[in-house]
């Protein structure tokens, strides 16, 4: 619980998502809703006005988009705290908003009492993400790891995931059991993974090679 009472500025393009928000916000003692926006020029006009602790951030909007805004307000005021909430979990808006300067991400149907835990987090300086959306970051990161593999490497892993061994894939691909060896280190270095079953495991995941 903070020590003092959290300024919130509202950011949101639909009336009604901010007037839920706000009967919400107005209810928690240790929270004060200091403005309301409806488009994020009027979100910077105000920033200067009521100097918001926690910023909830909407990202699609007219004009200038929330991730647009996330940096202009921090340039401005680089203590304020910002929350990406809105409804889409596309990895690459949610990278796009954390490399903005989104202290946390969460989705606009979090609860109540998640969003609250989630408001006092990011005042205290800690991220918050909705958890449906780590597997998706998790999940790209995984395909993003792959991406690093050669092609060599690649034909390798898809022996390894038919369950052949080192000196069968060696075999298969005239190559000596030592580089296969080496192969099939870089691949777990790579993936970062510790063993060739958790390597094969990812890669059927992901349905990222070619298996028989």
């Amino acid at each position: 619980m903070p020590d003092q009472t959290i300024r919130l500025l509202i950011v949101d393009d639909h009336a009604m998502v901010r007037r839920g928000l706000a009967t919400f916000l107005k209810a928690s003692h240790d929270f004060e809703l200091v403005g309301e926006a409806g488009n994020a020029i009027d979100a910077l006009r105000l920033c200067e006005q009521v100097h918001p602790h926690v910023v909830l951030m909407d990202l699609m909007m007219p004009e200038m988009s929330g991730i647009d805004a996330i940096p202009a307000v921090l340039e401005a005021h680089p203590d304020v705290k910002i929350i990406a909430l809105t409804s889409f979990k596309e990895q690459h808006l949610i990278r796009a908003a954390l490399r903005a300067g989104a202290t946390s991400y969460l989705l606009k149907n979090v609860s109540a009492e998640k969003l609250s835990a989630a408001i006092r987090a990011t005042y205290s300086g800690m991220p918050i993400l909705s958890p449906e959306l780590t597997d998706v970051l998790t999940n790209q990161e995984e395909e993003d790891h792959f991406a690093e593999l050669t092609q060599r490497e690649r034909e390798v892993l898809t022996y390894m995931v038919e369950g052949l061994s080192n000196e069968e894939i060696a075999q298969e691909l005239v190559l000596s059991a030592s580089t296969v060896k080496n192969h099939v280190s870089s691949i777990l270095a790579k993936l970062s993974v510790s063993s060739r079953a958790k390597a094969t495991n990812l890669a059927i995941k992901h349905n990222l090679v070619n298996s028989s």
